[in-house]
């Protein structure tokens, strides 16, 4: 495996718009990655190709799911200005396409305050008052717990015991594991990273994002994020999941929506 979320992430320009890079089983969900986690690889490229600094936008399609080895990302500017660039990127595996994405880039201040901004969706209890998934399996190859650290809000993993609150939600304070603090390829991971909100809905396995498109609103301060995930309709085997995350500072840094498959297997 490779050591540190930078270097798991890292994309190695070789040609004009083409990148190497080498999937970590690091990130690892029971078999396939994490989609948070490859769509982070893909913005390393996609922000090294742009004259601007930060992936403001991007949104994703998931075509097949990402395994470990060797990578590339295909990056193509489709327009480029003064404040933004707009790029076409995809992941492309062993297998064929993994990912396809619009990425817009800019440059954001760190210095900027806001204008205004709305309170979080659920206030969380303190982190002492939280839990820690069970570690998992040796056999369940879950090693994206490895590289996490995740505290839940207690009544969002009522489903561990068969207690779920029969509603689609999921909220924790994240951050990585060994000291690296948040960035904006690490919100990346972090609007992906919490169990899918229909577990607490009473449904269970794999649950396979189809698209996905997140927004990077303000850059992170150091500390542990909070994200708040929930869902708004589950049907017809398909669910939706909105999540908000929110740095140290409490300052909502990212946002993000997805549609997935409900779990099977």
């Amino acid at each position: 495996m490779l050591s540190g979320f930078g270097e798991a992430t890292r994309a190695v320009r070789v040609g004009e718009g083409v990148y190497d890079v080498c999937l970590d089983e690091g990130y690892s969900i029971g078999g396939p990655l994490n989609g948070g986690y490859l769509m982070a690889v893909l913005l390393r490229a996609a922000v090294d190709d742009s004259p601007h600094e930060h992936p403001v936008s991007t949104g994703a399609q998931f075509l097949r799911a990402g395994r470990p080895g060797p990578a590339r990302v295909l990056v193509e500017q489709v327009k480029t200005g003064k404040t933004t660039t707009i790029s076409r990127a995809s992941l492309v595996g062993a297998d064929g396409p993994i990912l396809e994405t619009l990425v817009t880039t800019a440059t954001l201040d760190p210095l900027a305050e806001p204008v205004y901004t709305g309170e979080p969706s659920h206030v969380m209890p303190p982190p002492e008052a939280c839990l820690p998934l069970p570690e998992p399996k040796p056999e369940s190859n879950m090693h994206l717990n490895g590289r996490l650290e995740l505290l839940f809000d207690p009544p969002t993993v009522g489903w561990l015991t068969g207690e779920p609150t029969g509603r689609p939600e999921s909220r924790a304070y994240f951050r990585l594991r060994h000291g690296q603090e948040p960035d904006p390829f690490v919100l990346a991971l972090a609007v992906d990273a919490l169990p899918p909100v229909v577990f607490s809905a009473g449904l269970r396995g794999w649950a396979p994002t189809v698209e996905l498109t997140w927004h990077l609103r303000a850059l992170p301060a150091p500390g542990w994020l909070t994200v708040l995930a929930s869902g708004r309709m589950v049907g017809d085997g398909w669910f939706d999941e909105d999540a908000e995350v929110w740095d140290s500072t409490g300052r909502l840094v990212a946002q993000s929506r997805q549609l997935a498959r409900v779990g099977r297997g």
